[in-house]
């Protein structure tokens, strides 16, 4: 699968995102991308260029947004209460409007749709007040539905399959705007972060905007460590503001192998449970979205014997299969193992039969393809019937 990886270990922000997936594009991409960006998206006064940046050594690629020639001071700042300026304002049925009117697909105005609106549920929540009533400085406003829309524009436009990224730096301290000082993350961009991996550290500033913040919810599928991947293309792009370390955000895009993927194994040891209560708690690991869940005979201290049980479930489930372990088992500690899986493409298949819709599992991948009739409907058409399951598996594979 076409994926692409973010380095977010320096944050994000709209303009860097949208100039490292520039830097991936060929060079007639390019052109061509800039030329949307700056005839065909109707923003009053804005231009795009893509500039040449080092940071730290590095060479990439800035993206100066401008509003009638002025550009916003660091990072992407598309949020209202980040700006002083003593423009109008609009509100998101403005914003709708100006992306109704743009000359770009479909599927792009509606993901730059959908990332405004995370935006605006932020600071309604932030503020206090209705989405209907959350203003958006026109000059940042301008700035950031450029750093948007770009974004949007090329994640179509290289066709990516899945987006991943690194656990988000946000920086630390405090930052300034029209309302005051505020604690770093600003509380529109900690919102917005519910759920996703993030960290602090000795770097005292905004590392993740609330655009940036915006664009990563919207688009990127999980948050882990980069998967096993044939990289083809990397870009960096670099923020305004020089620091300590390299002040850019990285994309990765390749192949991921097909059906390559992570999981956990919690692990812990058993010798003082029912084999009822054992079962209860298999059940109600399974309830709750395991992806497996079985015991290994063992021999314990003292000799004696006991069962090793053993939980797999993708990462974002780990916290949650935990707690079960612990409310529904008598261990102590848990192991966890981060393991590489290789799957094969599952699909679900419905068959027209004698004995009504009926369905098959059908796996594929890695030069093999087969299929399983579903066992609970065999089962049950057995019993009916007053047949074996072979009997029953073979009429409906017969016709």
């Amino acid at each position: 699968m076409k994926t692409l990886y973010l380095d977010c270990g320096m944050g994000a922000a709209g303009d860097m995102l949208m100039a490292a997936l520039l830097e991936l594009c060929t060079e007639q991409e390019k052109e061509k991308f800039l030329d949307t960006m700056n005839h065909r998206l109707g923003l009053p006064g804005v231009t795009v260029e893509a500039e040449p940046a080092v940071k730290c050594g590095i060479t990439g690629t800035h993206m100066a947004v401008k509003v009638h020639g002025e550009e916003e001071g660091s990072h992407d700042h598309g949020h209202s209460h980040e700006h002083t300026h003593s423009h109008s304002h609009s509100r998101l049925h403005d914003i709708e409007h100006i992306i109704s009117h743009m000359e770009v697909s479909e599927q792009v105005k509606a993901d730059v749709l959908a990332v405004y609106k995370l935006i605006a549920e932020a600071e309604s929540h932030a503020h206090g007040v209705p989405v209907e009533e959350i203003h958006f400085h026109e000059v940042g406003t301008m700035d950031a539905v450029a750093d948007v829309t770009g974004v949007c524009l090329l994640m179509e436009q290289l066709e990516i399959g899945q987006v991943i990224a690194s656990p988000v730096h946000v920086g630390s301290g405090q930052v300034r705007c029209a309302h005051g000082i505020l604690p770093v993350p600003a509380p529109a961009t900690a919102y917005m972060l519910q759920d996703v991996p993030i960290y602090g550290g000795s770097i005292q500033g905004e590392l993740c905007t609330p655009t940036g913040a915006a664009l990563l919810k919207h688009f990127v599928s999980r948050f882990g460590a980069m998967p096993v991947m044939k990289v083809a293309a990397i870009g960096y792009g670099c923020g305004k503001k020089d620091f300590e370390a390299a002040n850019c955000v990285r994309a990765s895009l390749g192949e991921t192998l097909e059906g390559a993927d992570e999981v956990v194994e919690l692990c812990c040891n058993l010798d003082d449970m029912t084999p009822e209560a054992l079962g209860f708690a298999q059940e109600e690991l399974l309830a709750a979205g395991a992806l497996d869940v079985y015991t290994t005979a063992i021999g314990m201290k003292k000799c004696r014997p006991g069962v090793m049980l053993t939980c797999m479930c993708r990462r974002e489930q780990a916290d949650q299969m935990k707690e079960l372990l612990f409310r529904h088992t008598t261990t102590l500690g848990i192991r966890e193992y981060v393991c590489s899986r290789t799957t094969l493409q599952r699909t679900i298949k419905e068959l027209d039969t004698e004995f009504g819709t009926l369905h098959r599992k059908e796996v594929s991948g890695w030069g093999v393809q087969r299929g399983k009739l579903e066992y609970e409907e065999l089962a049950e058409i057995a019993r009916e019937k007053g047949m074996s399951l072979e009997e029953v598996r073979q009429r409906i594979e017969s016709r």
